[in-house]
């Protein structure tokens, strides 16, 4: 691996050279990723979090070359699952929308021309969020009657914390494995020290397997009556820029930034908030199948490279 991240480094280091020969760096079933493909990936990720511009450029094509090698794997197996890897107008419209928003742009041609800084391009872009898209409806197909969740217990929650004034945070996560628990704290350390170093945004690009590391982990704002009762307990004690302990998951250990608190005056309407809670928990669950799912898929995968 050392070897074709230098020789990527070296192209990269004078100004993204326009020209670079084309080579086959990994071969996974009828799916090739060049270094192309890497450098491509490496701008779309910029892109999408600015914060990876202060990262060390070798690690940066590490982060890329694994992220676009995710990409292609759910390709794989949503082909094998869908008659065409296309969405309808209206749900691209949404999607794209949530990405111009968190750049703080106004509409999809302020987003294309953002796009063309990066020598990116729309269509680039809406295949990406339509893989992404198309592998989450698979994972509700195969795993949505396995989630569980207590409607009762969350309504009981929401009414014992049934305020006018309505408390939300603003957060940020890393969702990292191990194989034991004896390695918790280890890693947890070593992560701790890499946002010491290079910031919790790089640090979750990083060590983050969540959808949310592309974003430098940011999961937005989020009601307190959305959280469990353990994840909201952690939150509660966090002061704004503080992170949480680890918070130890069914498959993976979470840790929570918190980047900023907000109160709201509202009238509460418990169906709106039960629902809420409803989809957040179960977004949740989704995610957790999602990582057994694709570790799964890739397992079965012929990989060369």
């Amino acid at each position: 691996m050392k070897n074709y991240l230098l020789i990527l480094f070296l192209c990269f280091t004078t100004n993204y050279a326009k020209s670079i020969e084309s080579k086959i760096i990994h071969s996974i079933e009828n799916e090739i990723i060049t270094n192309i493909d890497i450098k491509n990936e490496l701008k779309y990720l910029i892109a999408l979090n600015n914060s990876l511009k202060k990262m060390d450029k070798e690690k940066l094509l590490s982060i890329s070359n694994e992220s676009i090698i995710r990409e292609k794997i759910k390709k794989i197996e949503i082909s094998k699952n869908f008659k065409e890897i296309k969405l309808n107008e209206d749900y691209t419209n949404i999607l794209l929308k949530n990405i111009y928003s968190r750049l703080n742009l106004n509409s999809v041609n302020e987003l294309e021309f953002y796009l063309k800084d990066y020598d990116l391009t729309l269509n680039r872009l809406e295949t990406k969020i339509t893989i992404d898209a198309l592998w989450n409806k698979l994972i509700i197909q195969k795993y949505g009657s396995k989630i569980t969740i207590d409607k009762v217990k969350i309504r009981k929650a929401l009414l014992k914390n049934n305020k006018t004034q309505l408390k939300e945070y603003q957060l940020s996560e890393i969702i990292f494995e191990v194989t034991n628990k004896d390695e918790i704290e280890k890693k947890y350390n070593e992560i701790i020290k890499s946002i010491n170093e290079i910031g919790f945004e790089n640090s979750a690009a990083t060590y983050s397997y969540s959808e949310s590391s592309k974003i430098g982990g940011d999961i937005g704002w989020i009601n307190e009556n959305s959280l469990n009762d353990k994840i909201r307990k952690n939150v509660n004690n966090l002061k704004t820029g503080e992170i949480t302990k680890p918070i130890i998951l069914s498959n993976g250990v979470l840790l929570l930034k918190l980047m900023n608190t907000k109160y709201s005056e509202s009238i509460i309407n418990m169906e709106n908030e039960l629902n809420k809670a409803i989809n957040y928990e179960r977004n949740r669950q989704l995610n957790q199948y999602s990582k057994i799912y694709f570790n799964k898929v890739k397992k079965n995968l012929n990989f060369d490279g």
